[in-house]
């Protein structure tokens, strides 16, 4: 008893108090560095080595997984029908019929002269040779006896008389319903029934063959009818 009251009193107890503190302290580490001792390689010459620690293994950078997105049509889309083909167009008749030229349709002067006795049908005009008043249906163009007569457009002639009034006579029909009338002709025209005649082509010459204008002197009686009507020539040959 006396003996640890020693050891306790003086010097003693701070011996014993340091060593208390190396004791935990020693403990301490060996808690601490315990767990991970270092590899210990022996040198050639038998001496311990300590191994370093090795090198952190390289961090990896993982790439992120691309997720590819399809597109996918809606299934009404894809179950949509397709629009219907329009109704075929109706058939067109073609014409085959083959195409004619024609030549223009032209209307000269039969006569060139001067009007000695107009047209005239709604009043009566002096006739010197019967001497009497009467209509006039067509236009009395004098000229030199034998001066040429043409026809005044294309047509057919349809006649070829010697009226016992208007003396020697020539008639031709036209396209549209028109005929017209060449009198007092020379007793032998250039045409004959049933010629094609041109527009400006001679159908004869001035005569002195109408009896019942022998008092005007060489002149062409020159009248024009539409279906039958009586027109003023004028009006025709100013087509």
């Amino acid at each position: 008893m006396n003996r640890l009251r020693s050891i306790f009193s003086g010097t003693g107890f701070y011996a014993a108090l340091a060593l208390c503190i190396l004791a935990v302290g020693g403990l301490g580490c060996l808690a601490l560095f315990g767990g991970s001792k270092p590899a210990v390689e022996e040198s050639p010459a038998g001496q311990a080595l300590i191994a370093p620690d090795p090198a952190p293994a390289p961090a990896v950078t993982e790439t992120p997984a691309v997720v590819e997105t399809i597109s996918q049509t809606p299934a009404e889309e894809q179950e949509k029908e397709p629009d219907p083909a329009p109704p075929p167009m109706p058939e067109v008749p073609v014409d085959d019929t083959p195409v004619v030229l024609e030549a223009p349709r032209l209307i000269v002067s039969p006569l060139n002269g001067e009007v000695v006795t107009t047209f005239s049908v709604d009043e009566l005009v002096y006739n010197e040779t019967l001497a009497d008043w009467r209509t006039h249906d067509g236009l009395d163009i004098a000229a030199v006896q034998g001066t040429t007569v043409l026809a005044a457009s294309s047509g057919t002639v349809t006649k070829v008389t010697d009226d016992d009034m208007m003396g020697t006579t020539v008639v031709i029909r036209h396209d549209g319903g028109y005929e017209t009338t060449y009198s007092n002709l020379q007793a032998r025209p250039n045409v004959k029934e049933g010629d094609s005649v041109s527009a400006g082509q001679i159908i004869g010459a001035v005569g002195r063959t109408a009896a019942a204008e022998s008092a005007q002197g060489p002149h062409l009686h020159f009248s024009v009818t539409k279906d039958g009507v009586a027109i003023d020539p004028s009006e025709y040959l100013n087509r």
